[in-house]
């Protein structure tokens, strides 16, 4: 592998750490020429010890014993001009520096110790948000995806919301949800709907049993592991959506899921929901229904969870999604996340209350030439769409 390109004007930390440190080594000289220059009656020796004191906040534990070392040292040469070593003031502020050096070490120490932790959490939590849920390809089928996953809890990686796609026949079906609870609480549930998601999806099995299949995993989930004290507590909402490569009838399933925004040019929709299902878990043995809808090429489906449309700006205001969207309606998918995920966090300041979850899903326009038997999209003509084309409406 070769080594990563660096970017011009990019810093290394060691350069960084080595222009900081000219600070406290500057305040040493500093102080020391003063106070040797300066009358008998002027202390500035006890001044010394912001230099210590500075180090820990770039440094690790042996610059700062050596900037220590450096200040008391520099208090002993003080010392030296000012009456000597013998004199019980001076004893005094060099064994103070002293200790005071030590205890900034020591913090030094334990505070590196804990970055370390702290680096290997986060590499676990990307680890385990990679191994339970899958990075969705950037192309699959008909579709562009983009996804942003934000989880409540800092430092988290991963939370109660989920999401995933693959591949079922000659279409894809994508699943969007929500479990009960935030956060890493919340990881068992999420990973066990992901799983059972992967492993019914590709099977030709109509969308509303794919849904019912699921439903029995979480209810079976809870039965075996739910505590006493959180009867009945243990669900989760779920958004199933089924897109064929070929035609414009999308069918989806609601699970008590938020419907889902249809983007076309200067226009954003709500997917009604004339069948929703109750959340998953709830009432095992439902029976679930379909909606169809048209997704066009040149359309964006956005998918999302309630974390999006509940999280509140420092007024409890709800973050108006359509209305937001509505100004990003020609974007790209990948352009479409970017937009929504500085938009959102600046409503919220930066902070959110609930783990949340956005997918974009752009249908490519399709040519609908046949070549070798397959269909072939527009990009794989050189010269694009014949003239004069139009584009096919639904059926």
């Amino acid at each position: 592998m070769s080594p990563r390109p660096r970017v011009a004007g990019e810093r290394r930390p060691w350069l960084s750490t080595h222009a900081l440190l000219l600070l406290p080594i500057t305040l040493i000289v500093v102080i020391t020429v003063v106070d040797t220059q300066a009358p008998t009656s002027v202390h500035l020796g006890p001044a010394l010890v912001i230099a210590p004191a500075l180090t820990p906040s770039f440094a690790g534990p042996r610059t700062t014993a050596a900037v220590g070392a450096l200040a008391v040292g520099a208090q002993i040469l003080i010392a030296h001009t000012h009456g000597g070593l013998g004199t019980t003031n001076h004893i005094v502020q060099i064994i103070t520096l002293a200790v005071l050096s030590a205890l900034l070490v020591l913090y030094s120490a334990l505070r590196e110790r804990r970055q370390a932790q702290l680096a290997q959490v986060r590499t676990v939590a990307e680890a385990a948000q990679h191994v339970l849920m899958w990075p969705l390809p950037e192309h699959i089928g008909p579709l562009r995806i983009a996804s942003l996953y934000l989880a409540a809890e800092d430092e988290a990686q991963i939370g109660g919301d989920l999401y995933a796609a693959t591949r079922g026949g000659d279409a894809v079906r994508v699943l969007i949800g929500d479990v009960r609870g935030k956060g890493l609480s919340a990881i068992g549930e999420a990973a066990l709907l992901l799983s059972a998601f992967r492993e019914s999806a590709h099977r030709r099995i109509p969308l509303a049993e794919l849904a019912g299949s699921l439903d029995q995993s979480v209810s079976r989930y809870a039965a075996d592991l739910e505590p006493a004290e959180e009867a009945g507590e243990r669900f989760a909402t779920a958004l199933l959506v089924e897109i064929p490569d070929h035609g414009q009838v999308t069918r989806m399933t609601s699970c008590g899921h938020p419907p889902p925004l249809l983007l076309s040019p200067g226009h954003v929709v709500t997917v009604p929901t004339l069948h929703p299902s109750p959340p998953l878990g709830v009432h095992a043995g439902t029976e679930h229904t379909l909606d169809v809808f048209s997704f066009e090429p040149g359309d964006t489906l956005l998918l999302y969870t309630d974390g999006v449309v509940e999280a509140r700006d420092a007024g409890g205001r709800f973050y108006p999604l359509a209305e937001r969207v509505a100004r990003w309606t020609e974007d790209s998918p990948e352009a479409l996340i970017h937009h929504l995920r500085r938009d959102l966090l600046g409503h919220v300041g930066g902070r959110l209350g609930d783990d949340a979850a956005l997918i974009a899903l752009h249908r490519t326009p399709v040519d609908r030439h046949r070549h070798h038997g397959r269909v072939a999209t527009a990009d794989a003509f050189r010269h694009g769409p014949a003239p004069g084309s139009r584009r096919q409406t639904g059926p």
